[in-house]
Parts: structure tokens; C-alpha cells; sequence
């Protein structure tokens, strides 16, 4: 009889909303939380049910919802797997090092989804770490407020960490939430929590869909050079992202400053 490989059962939250959202979201945390790697199998849609007491139509939802946004795929006659991507040649057309690298991706409306730094991990089959520098809540000042759409002086959710892939430092980044989005922000230890499951968890669940993004090379200061580890003359990449939600509204604005041979930003342009 054949085994399947065991995940935890999902603790469901009965007033979150869409239940397949939240579903999704369980799934996502223990496939982290499990260490899984890209070209992993899950167990069937059945053992999932079962394991997230929930039918199998809504788990079959929750699966698509993932296999959206690029986590997983399914093969015909075998189940769903970890989605396996392989990294192509950069703008040099030379081939990748042994350096951890990080592409961000933002799409255009009715695209994939904004992916956040640690569903980029899973994909890619690589560790994601975090180390939280800051965090905590205060108000908005005048310049964001605009950003996100709030009033000034309303409870801002803001956080510092310092992100690594298979323990390389990659990036420093600075995470500011509207708090009213998802209330849990403030009480939730992002050292090992990822910000977007703890955001597709809120009431009602909050779905990065689209975002504006630039990215510009500079220096780095003599705080970046420390917490990058840069020793030489690496230049930085700093990526300053605005994310809206599924309802179009501004739910995250970061800056990212990235170490300029451990990041490449790619893109689609339509028109």
C-alpha cells in the first residue's frame, strides 16, 4: 500500500473567509514549516482533506489557488508537486554561481501574483531565514499615508529584517502595513512567521495582486555594508515595491536593499 508523506492537520479558523483562502494558506505554512523541497509530492487531494477537515471540492480549490500563484503544479496520473523552476542565464547570457539569487516578480492585473521572499524560496527549492532588526506599530507620517491610501497619524505596522536564502545574506528590508489590513501584524514573530501567509490569514484575507516597482543601483551606507557582509565594491540594488491587494488597495510599501550579486529583477512588459 502506498505511504504518503505526512503534513500537520491545518487548524481552521471557521470565521475566515473564503474557506479554500484559508485552507491554502494552512497548507503554504506547513509545507514551509516541513522543510519540503521543489519536486516534492503532496499527498492526495483525499489525504488532504481529510487531514484539513474540510471536503474535497474546497480542498481541490485551495490547491489551484497555490498551483496559481506558482507553488505547486499538478502531473497527470501522479498528484500535485512542489513546483520545480530552474534559474535562466542573466542579461550576460552566463550561467548562475553558487550564490543564492532572488527575483522578484510583480504582474500586471490578471497575472501571476506578487511573490513574496519566502514563497520565491519554496519554489526554487532554497532555505529561507529571517532575521527581524525592528519591528513594531506607530503612526503614519504624511508621505505614506498618501502612499497607502490612509489618513495620517493612522496605525502603521512596520518592520526591518535582514533575509537570507541557504544562509547567504540576500537583502534588507524595510515592510510598512496599514495595521487595520490584518491586526495580527503586531503580535506576530516574523522571525519564522512569512508576512504573506500571515496576511492571506486576515479577516477578510489579504491577497497581494499587482505592484509598482523601481529598482536603482547606488553605494551602500556603512550599516549596509555590515549587514550585507559586502567586503568590496558590490554595489546595492534598492527595490522599492507598492503592493495593492485583490480590491485594488495599497496593503504594503517596502523597500528592499538588495546586494547587487545576489539579486536580478525580472520582468514582463505588456503593453
Amino acid at each position: 500500500m502506498p505511504t504518503e508523506s505526512p503534513l500537520p492537520r491545518g487548524l481552521l479558523d471557521a470565521d475566515a473567509l473564503p474557506l479554500y483562502a484559508q485552507v491554502a494558506a494552512r497548507l503554504m505554512d506547513d509545507i514551509t514549516a516541513g522543510g519540503a523541497r521543489a519536486g516534492d509530492r503532496l499527498p492526495s487531494e483525499r489525504v488532504l482533506a481529510e487531514r484539513y477537515a474540510v471536503s474535497r471540492v474546497t480542498m481541490r480549490s485551495a490547491l489551484a489557488d497555490l498551483a496559481d500563484r506558482g507553488v505547486i503544479e499538478s502531473s497527470p496520473a501522479r498528484g500535485w508537486f512542489l513546483r520545480s523552476t530552474s534559474a535562466g542565464a542573466g542579461a550576460g547570457g552566463g550561467e548562475e554561481t553558487g550564490d543564492a539569487s532572488a527575483d522578484r516578480s510583480a504582474s500586471a492585473p490578471g497575472g501571476r501574483s506578487v511573490q513574496g521572499f519566502a514563497d520565491h524560496a519554496l519554489r526554487h527549492g532554497l532555505a529561507a531565514r529571517t532575521r527581524v532588526l525592528s519591528s513594531g506599530v506607530r503612526p503614519a507620517k504624511v508621505q505614506e499615508a498618501e502612499e497607502l491610501r490612509i489618513a495620517p497619524g493612522a496605525p502603521l505596522f512596520e518592520m526591518r529584517r535582514l533575509r537570507y536564502l541557504d544562509d547567504l545574506v540576500v537583502v534588507v528590508e524595510h515592510n510598512r502595513l496599514p495595521l487595520a489590513l490584518c491586526p495580527r501584524l503586531a503580535d506576530t514573530d516574523f522571525g519564522t512567521a512569512s508576512l504573506y501567509a500571515t496576511l492571506r490569514t486576515a479577516t477578510p484575507g489579504q491577497f497581494p495582486r499587482v505592484a509598482d516597482y523601481s529598482v536603482e543601483a547606488r553605494q551602500p551606507t556603512a550599516e549596509e555594508r555590515e549587514l550585507l557582509e559586502i567586503t568590496d565594491v558590490t554595489p546595492v540594488l534598492v527595490a522599492t515595491q507598492l503592493a495593492y491587494n485583490q480590491e485594488a488597495r495599497p496593503m504594503e510599501l517596502t523597500v528592499a536593499i538588495y546586494r547587487g550579486d545576489r539579486y536580478r529583477f525580472r520582468a514582463s512588459i505588456t503593453d
